[in-house]
């Protein structure tokens, strides 16, 4: 179920199918697609905000500076996205995170390869919402699945005008731009047109990061720890994993997030999106845990790996900007962090291939109002877990206790267990796979999210 644009007229032919897939690729997507990281350089701003020093300003604003993009102006109107915004303003914020799928440059060849048939590469290959509440207690993150079937309006990029597109891949708006315009600027000002017009969104905000700056992000920190539910193992990746807790490295983090064939079960792009929110959870995590004072050389260094890596419109490259971000963010609470994938299901003309659910409509209105997609009043409650349409449970907290119909609630994990046995969601109102960890929307059976608190403490005995 999309919206369609109000014009939609007839695709353009840039070598595309109308799948969405670069002819030449095809055989490449199917195996090797990469993933490729999530934009965090506010996450690194707000690790390194408590070192922020005169003397490292200039580097740190030389560097965003190097990486800036403008937004191009969208249906006539002004280019208004260039203006900074204000941290302290008490106004929600929203950036649209891009995952850049290229082969340019030597650390991005290390981890995606170097065949002919990826030279000159620039898919989308993660496309995430994330909304900072007003009062910077929460934050939404939401995943947008590649291989979404969508309608898109027509978009300006450097080079001219994309037509209106109807029926096509989501990630194919992002490569389809930067082969029109011929930048990076074309590719995500097309992809925010089009989120927003998915949602009714008004994003003017973007950043866009390729796999390589995520494995010098991650090895910034000195690795995450994440914890492993399942023996892993992926051919096409190289990634080999034994179940419980693993410090990994940039380039295990980026093997770990990428596979989509490692546990044998299902290869689809939703699951792959499940461990990308939970990488995104523990780099943010460890990057808080960190001594501003006792571990100032290590926090530059993220700073600078994660700015190094990431293009970001405008409005918000300023070093003054980001570190003001960063210090209305100081008091973050990580478990106030809610993270899922749009609700959708097969392609009515495709299984392989995804389209809005109905519980998606309930997503994007919690968006559009800048709602927590969690309730923070009724986290973890129930009384009667009948799951509702969209992904929430009916009933009063009980914090342990078994119900009148035999279900309880661990605070710790954050999971109910039905009398049956059944493991559901307390956020989500999902279905949790015990051995994977893996939610499922309770409608459509497709993933959602990873219930990490709940595998951390069965899998690895973790109690925070």
């Amino acid at each position: 179920m999309t919206r369609r644009p109000e014009h939609v007229e007839h695709l353009p032919n840039f070598g595309w199918h109308r799948s969405g897939m670069p002819q030449h690729s095809l055989g490449y997507q199917a195996t090797h697609k990469v993933f490729t990281g999530v934009a965090l350089a506010i996450v690194a701003v707000l690790a390194f905000v408590g070192t922020f020093a005169a003397a490292t300003y200039s580097d740190i604003n030389s560097t965003i500076s190097d990486n800036k993009i403008h937004a191009i102006a969208q249906d006539g109107k002004s280019d208004t996205e260039d203006k900074l915004i204000d941290p302290y303003a008490n106004t929600p914020i929203d950036i649209l995170l891009i995952g850049q799928d290229t082969r340019d440059g030597s650390d991005n060849t290390a981890i995606g390869g170097d065949a002919d048939d990826t030279k000159n590469l620039h898919n989308s290959d993660t496309t995430m919402i994330m909304q900072i509440s007003a009062d910077r207690k929460t934050i939404n993150l939401v995943s947008l699945p590649r291989d979404l079937m969508i309608d898109a309006p027509s978009c300006q990029t450097s080079n001219g005008e994309i037509p209106a597109q109807y029926t096509v891949q989501f990630n194919s708006i992002f490569a389809n731009a930067y082969s029109q315009g011929g930048d990076v600027a074309s590719a995500a000002s097309c992809t925010l047109k089009t989120v927003n017009s998915l949602g009714g969104l008004d994003i003017r905000n973007f950043m866009v990061i390729d796999f390589g700056g995520l494995v010098k992000m991650v090895n910034a920190i000195g690795g995450v720890d994440i914890c492993v539910p399942t023996d892993m193992s992926d051919v096409y990746t190289g990634l080999d994993l034994k179940r419980g807790l693993v410090h990994m490295d940039g380039t295990t983090a980026t093997q770990y997030a990428r596979t989509r064939h490692a546990t044998g079960t299902d290869g689809s792009d939703t699951m792959r999106t499940t461990r990308q929110q939970y990488l995104i959870k523990k780099i943010i995590s460890t990057a808080l845990s960190k001594n501003y004072f006792t571990q100032t050389s290590e926090l530059y260094q993220l700073a600078k790996a994660g700015l190094e890596s990431v293009q970001m419109s405008a409005s918000l490259a300023d070093a003054m900007t980001l570190a003001g971000l960063g210090m209305s963010l100081k008091d973050f609470d990580i478990t106030h962090l809610y993270s899922q994938t749009i609700p959708v299901e097969p392609w009515v003309q495709d299984a392989n291939r995804s389209q809005f659910a109905e519980g998606a409509e309930a997503v994007w209105t919690k968006l559009r109002n800048h709602e927590p997609l969690v309730d923070a009043s009724t986290e973890g409650t129930t009384d009667n877990t009948d799951t509702t349409t969209d992904g929430t449970t009916d009933g009063t907290t009980t914090d342990g206790t078994t119900t009148d119909d035999g279900s309880t609630y661990d605070e710790k994990t954050g999971v109910i267990t039905q009398a049956d046995g059944t493991l559901i969601d307390a956020e989500t109102g999902g279905i949790i796979d015990p051995e994977t960890g893996a939610i499922r929307d309770a409608t459509t059976g497709q993933f959602v999210g990873l219930a990490n608190r709940y595998i951390e403490v069965t899998y690895c005995g973790l109690t925070n």
